[in-house]
């Protein structure tokens, strides 16, 4: 079955044709660095995470590269409000990036620029811009004149004498058109800058990621990613001033996340209504995280509460639960078996289906029950062929969690002591006097003192502690 995709471009789902056979390059728009990431972020950089890490499993060559804008407008205010260097304060919170990144097991793409780094790419851009007409030169600025390019607002569906007709821009007497935008700006005093054709300055934000994306993956591409907030102005700026310098068609296929709401609000720093990463993870395991942001279509609006985020955990905790009960019997899990994947072809089925993640977990979730069932039937009457499809099983869907989702990255005993160490210290639960509890009931048990120890068990459940008895003893951990 060949992987389909909802490209914004065309409006349509669309058979995913790579431009060159067996390898995929992909340019996804990073943060712009100068305040912590909130959950909104988060979203779109697990989303194409998952992406660059299906499109590797189904055996495609992946070209993977996201962004840091490391000079722009909010960072100059902020390190201004802080007193502190532009370039030092991006610094920081790249830093900062990585650290959320690595706790939400993100894996690093394949390149990761910086606009600083690119900053003679993006001035020889301009100069073939203005060369071909397409731009034009004020007071040390630059300006894109989108009336120059007639394809202007083909992917955010907007015609551009109705803009201007509607048009509630900040007029600036100096353009051609209130819709033009800045490709390069002039410096103000205290702003970082560097020398250029038309004087000292800084490029414009549109203008990054059209000349990056050419330096490392090519005039045209096939993926360009983003949250839907982007699609206009920033992508819709980024292809004309692509296709206005080359003359090719930019990217082949553009996918959108939709947004986190609160309160059916987008979550935005602007709103003041955003849960930073760090913050949420605080109180939450990273895992739980990740599974909420893929537990719907990567399209779909995603509305964040703590219920939600209880209830990710909640789903989490089954299939380590699982995961767990299965390593009692067999042992740690081994690889898949590569011709024997009972799970894998149903989850390809769903994520063929444009990267379908809800309906992927969807297929995990079947087999969780399946191997349970598997698990109890076992306990009742042994058999060699339920030993086979458990180990068979356990192996796919830890695989597919592990190498595609990003979850069940670790092994049941040490997700479980962490559960327990974050619920303790929500809880404030003594462990010792838990401890004493279970030794008591323990001891009952052996003595056949049966009222004592369903009197314990039962003062336990009332202290919101489940126990489990095990061949080697009994375990706890808060509810």
């Amino acid at each position: 079955m060949p992987i389909r995709l909802y490209n914004t471009l065309s409006g349509q789902k669309e058979v995913f044709e790579p431009i060159e056979p067996g390898r995929v390059r992909m340019y996804v728009c990073g943060p712009t660095v100068y305040d912590y990431s909130h959950i909104g972020h988060a979203r779109s950089v697990v989303v194409f995470d998952v992406i660059a890490r299906y499109l590797r499993a189904a055996g495609l060559a992946v070209a993977y590269v996201r962004n840091f804008t490391d000079v722009d407008d909010k960072i100059i205010h902020r390190a201004n409000e802080l007193g502190v260097p532009p370039l030092e304060l991006a610094e920081k919170f790249i830093q900062a990036f990585y650290d959320d990144m690595d706790a939400l097991k993100v894996a690093r793409a394949d390149h990761e620029p910086r606009v600083t780094q690119y900053i003679d790419q993006i001035i020889a851009m301009i100069v073939r811009l203005i060369e071909k007409d397409r731009a034009y030169t004020v007071d040390g600025d630059v300006y894109y004149s989108v009336e120059s390019f007639a394809g202007y607002g083909k992917l955010s569906g907007r015609n551009l004498e109705d803009m201007e007709a509607g048009a509630r821009v900040d007029v600036d007497e100096r353009k051609h058109n209130p819709f033009d935008f800045a490709l390069w700006k002039s410096a103000k005093p205290g702003e970082p800058f560097w020398e250029s054709p038309w004087g000292k300055g800084r490029p414009g934000w549109h203008i990054e990621c059209s000349a990056m994306s050419r330096e490392l993956l090519g005039e045209t591409f096939d993926i360009h990613g983003g949250g839907k907030d982007l699609i206009f102005p920033h992508h819709e700026n980024e292809i004309a001033q692509s296709e206005g310098a080359w003359d090719r068609p930019f990217a082949k296929y553009w996918l959108h996340n939709g947004f986190v709401n609160i309160n059916q609000e987008k979550m935005s720093k602007s709103l003041g209504n955003f849960l930073t990463i760090r913050d949420t993870l605080a109180r939450h395991h990273p895992e739980a995280l990740r599974l909420f942001l893929l537990s719907s279509h990567y399209r779909s609006p995603l509305d964040y509460n703590d219920t939600a985020l209880q209830e990710a955990t909640a789903r989490l905790e089954r299939i380590y639960t699982m995961a767990a009960r299965a390593e009692e019997r067999l042992g740690p899990a081994a690889p898949a078996d590569l011709e024997n994947r009972p799970y894998w072809p149903l989850f390809c089925e769903a994520m063929d289906d444009d990267f379908n993640t809800a309906a992927g977990l969807a297929v995990l979730f079947e087999g969780v029950r399946r191997l349970n069932a598997v698990m109890d039937e076992q306990e009742k009457a042994p058999s060699g062929h339920a030993l086979a499809e458990l180990r068979a099983g356990r192996a796919d869907i830890v695989a597919i969690g592990r190498d595609i989702l990003g979850i069940l990255t670790e092994p049941p005993g040490a997700y479980f002591e962490k559960a327990k160490q974050r619920r303790l210290a929500d809880s404030a639960v003594d462990p010792a006097k838990i401890q004493a509890l279970i030794d008591k009931r323990t001891a009952a048990r052996k003595a056949k003192d049966w009222a004592t120890a369903d009197r314990v068990r039962q003062q336990l459940d009332d202290m919101n502690i489940r126990i489990e008895d095990r061949p080697e003893g009994t375990i706890w951990r808060p509810k």
